[in-house]
């Protein structure tokens, strides 16, 4: 007798990467957002999504850098990998990593035979180290950005995204960022209710608001030690609240106002009047993280002029009020 029960679909893997030394939270914040979704698709009556493990070189135990050991499978066939999500942990042990040859050649390999690769936090150096993230935008902790700039010229490094998608290849700011990049992979799958009961169960953001520029102030106006930049920033940070023009900027770097902005464009690719906005946000931002100052007083002694001002400007760089940046980080 036949029966005309229709078989559930099968759940779709998903493989977390891992190696000695990796960020505990940049796997385990993955595997509870897919197993979360699972809880949700029971809850509504229907089979998990989801089968998720996680593997590594060899498999068995391997080390976290917080010495937490977690239990993995050895890396799996690349036939495995048809139809399946490939997400690659960070920490200090990826730079390790990059020196294994047969691991980055099955990284490189699994990212083509799989439907989906996503890292998190440095992880994004181990696909672009695999010649996965060449002419492609990506992202990384905000602490590594200039470092994943600078060994991958090809790769079009975004300073402020807590993750990006580029094709069928995802990468996530640093270790919270993956749940908000698994977030998104279940909106993607399951659809959007899911994903927002998902993150209300884990009580986290479904959207964070803003991107990763709030968590660092150093990410406003970053500066190599000793070059123009940096000269800069040290003759602006003390004179925020003063009125400031190019021709001044200039005078104080021994520069004429046209030399100026061409070498500052050559180090930064920001012009005066850029640069002096960045440093006025860090201003802003370090003022607000401190205590006794008014938002109103804020705004006069970073140079903003106005509560108005401020508030365009926090919207414009950081997607978030200065009151609400305070709230988070005061």
């Amino acid at each position: 007798m036949t029966s005309n029960v229709e078989k559930p679909p099968d759940p779709a893997t998903v493989l977390i990467l891992v190696f000695p030394d990796f960020l505990l939270l940049d796997a385990t914040g993955p595997v509870q957002v897919f197993s979360t979704a699972n809880d949700e698709c029971r809850d509504a009556g229907r089979a998990p999504a989801y089968r998720v493990v996680l593997v590594s070189q060899l498999g068995g135990a391997v080390a976290s850098c917080s010495g937490i050991a977690v239990m993995t499978a050895p890396l799996p066939a690349l036939a495995a990998l048809q139809g399946a999500t490939l997400i690659v942990a960070g920490g200090r042990g990826v730079h390790a990593a990059l020196a294994q040859p047969a691991l980055l050649d099955w990284v490189a390999q699994g990212a083509r035979a799989a439907r989906r690769c996503a890292s998190v936090c440095t992880g994004a150096f181990m696909l672009a180290e695999a010649g996965l993230l060449a002419g492609r935008r990506a992202v990384t902790h905000w602490q590594d950005v200039d470092s994943l700039r600078r060994a991958y010229p090809a790769v079009q490094v975004q300073d402020d995204a807590i993750h990006i998608k580029d094709g069928p290849l995802y990468t996530s700011a640093g270790i919270t960022a993956g749940i908000d990049l698994c977030l998104s992979l279940v909106e993607e799958d399951l659809g959007r209710a899911v994903a927002i009961a998902a993150a209300k169960r884990l009580v986290v953001y479904h959207k964070r608001p803003g991107g990763q520029r709030q968590f660092s102030t150093e990410l406003l106006a970053q500066s190599g030690s000793g070059g123009l930049a940096h000269r800069l920033t040290q003759w602006l940070r003390p004179r925020t609240a003063e009125d400031i023009d190019v021709e001044r900027m200039a005078a104080a770097m021994a520069l004429s106002a046209r030399s100026l902005h061409r070498r500052l464009r050559e180090e930064t690719g920001a012009s005066p009047a850029q640069w002096l906005a960045r440093v006025r946000m860090e201003t802003a931002c370090r003022l607000l993280e401190s205590a006794g100052c008014s938002i109103k007083q804020v705004a006069r002694l970073s140079g903003f002029g106005t509560e108005y001002n401020l508030r365009r400007a926090f919207a414009k760089h950081l997607g978030v009020l200065p009151s609400e940046y305070r709230d988070r980080f005061a």
